[in-house]
């Protein structure tokens, strides 16, 4: 678990790496653009390794069977990290404290 857990920070670094040497590259960009551009190949990506194998029987792809079940597994995730996320919440959110 600790090398899984090594894994997914050693490329989450490198994706917010590659995120600010696009914004150092490209001062004009709009850091919201570039950010999205990650989180669209991110998103790519994680689908294409969660392509269910050919056995409709396999444990192991279960959850991945369909489009909608990889869908919900994904945004259970990105819920997941979002909330974990030191940015998760802003000062300037307009929530009820911030009133």
């Amino acid at each position: 678990m600790q090398d899984e857990q090594r894994t997914i920070d050693t490329a989450a670094q490198a994706v917010v790496d590659l995120g600010n040497q696009l914004a150092e590259r490209d001062q004009e960009a709009d850091m919201g653009d570039i950010a999205d551009g990650l989180l669209s190949g991110a998103v790519h990506y994680w689908l294409y390794t969660r392509q269910p194998c050919e056995d409709p029987r396999c444990p192991d792809c279960a959850q991945l069977r369909t489009a909608e079940w990889r869908m919900q597994l994904l945004q259970q995730l990105v819920e997941e990290m979002a909330r974990s996320s030191d940015y998760f919440e802003s000062p300037g959110d307009m929530t009820p404290g911030n009133a």
